[in-house]
């Protein structure tokens, strides 16, 4: 079946008493055990829960992975896999990264023993030269988050294999509809299931898929052991908006490009960066690897005084943290996602005080524009420039 397909039908003749469609809610926390030495498959739900089971197997078929894991929340995801790593062991990490997985890796596990490098990993020659004796995985955003970097995914697991490393991907802006690491050699995928796959601004999830029987059965004890789990109504409410996971991401494409290209055009706009473009960097890399481009665009206002009214000015774009869903955001890295990070490192990586980071939803593309513009309008106008 082709993955819209899977998607659909995630659930769809699995309550075989019932024949219920959409797959039931099952609260229960305990299960009755039919006889001493006997279980029915489900004993205390914090191992496993009928509901959880229904979307961990299709979050494993969607990405082409052995076995799927959902947890309380994207950093949930991040937290329980790095339970793989022990006090000394060192990860190259993708320099430009999500604030919250910074934040984790630097004030949190750090106090563990566990230690990091931020690496541009555009470069694979970066990753060879970082690898040290202790170094044991690798973990990739690709896009990055903010500056929507790109990272040849195969070209990086090819290193870390021959080094004996792990590859670790967040999958979160692509989603399994438009990009499958576990394909190209990658061992495990993450997401934040809060953003595209839930869709809706409605649940707060993280996934994470393995592939290998080993690795698979690391992960299931880290998960039952640490019990960051997704409860039951969240588990049902992703399942459901995954069932339009593949509809919404091409609308999210189509309007994502189509405002990329205007903000390029814009007086008010220095730098736009969208993978989708032909001039990105990493255009020629992401058409190999991937089926699309997603709908994250971020870009580089003239003036850090234009922040502001521009952000007041939005309509129809809430400004707001998150991304993902049907609704358009905009947020504002420096405050808000990427906070965490010391400035000087933000800025050296380019999440500067004029970036500001869209996630383009479903609304008719020419509303989005028009918002858009004449908030860019009015942010040049304060900032004493001119509009056209």
């Amino acid at each position: 079946m082709h993955l819209e397909t899977k998607l659909v039908q995630a659930g769809v003749a699995k309550d075989e008493r019932t024949g219920a469609i959409s797959f039931p809610v099952y609260y229960a926390t305990a299960y009755r055990h039919p006889a001493l030495g006997q279980s029915t498959g489900y004993d205390y739900t914090r191992t496993a829960n009928p509901t959880r089971t229904v979307l961990e197997q299709a979050i494993a078929e969607a990405e082409g992975g052995d076995a799927g894991f959902a947890c309380a929340s994207g950093m949930a995801a991040v937290h329980t896999v790095m339970g793989l790593f022990s006090q000394g062991d060192h990860l190259v990490v993708s320099l430009d990264l999500y604030g919250g997985t910074y934040r984790l890796f630097e004030q949190v596990l750090s106090r563990y023993g566990l230690r990091f490098s931020y690496v541009d990993l555009r470069d694979v020659k970066n990753l060879e030269e970082a690898i040290r004796p202790e170094t044991r995985a690798v973990f990739v955003e690709t896009p990055t988050n903010p500056l929507m970097q790109i990272t040849d995914i195969a070209a990086v697991a090819e290193v870390a294999k021959r080094n004996g490393l792990l590859t670790i991907v967040d999958n979160t802006f692509m989603t399994p509809y438009c990009q499958r690491p576990l394909g190209l050699g990658a061992d495990l995928v993450l997401h934040s299931a809060t953003k595209y796959l839930g869709g809706h601004n409605d649940v707060l999830a993280g996934l994470i898929v393995t592939k290998g029987e080993e690795l698979s059965e690391k992960i299931r004890f880290l998960h039952n052991s640490i019990g960051a789990v997704l409860g039951p109504q969240d588990c049902w409410l992703l399942l459901r908006g995954m069932k339009t996971l593949a509809l919404r991401m091409e609308r999210h494409q189509a309007n994502a490009y189509a405002i990329a290209q205007k903000l390029r055009e814009h007086p008010a706009v220095t730098d736009v960066f969208y993978p989708g473009l032909a001039e990105h960097p990493g255009y020629e890399v992401q058409r190999r690897q991937a089926s699309g481009f997603s709908g994250m665009v971020s870009f580089r206002l003239r003036s850090a005084d234009q922040v502001a009214p521009f952000l007041e000015r939005l309509r129809i774009v809430s400004f707001a943290e998150s991304l993902g869903g049907v609704e358009s955001l905009c947020t504002y890295p420096a405050t808000q996602t990427h906070a965490d990070i010391p400035q000087e490192i933000r800025e050296y990586v380019g999440v500067c005080d004029r970036l500001l980071r869209l996630s383009v939803g479903i609304e008719h593309p020419d509303d989005l524009i028009a918002d858009v513009c004449q908030a860019l309008d009015a942010s040049l106008a304060v900032a004493g420039g001119s509009v056209r």
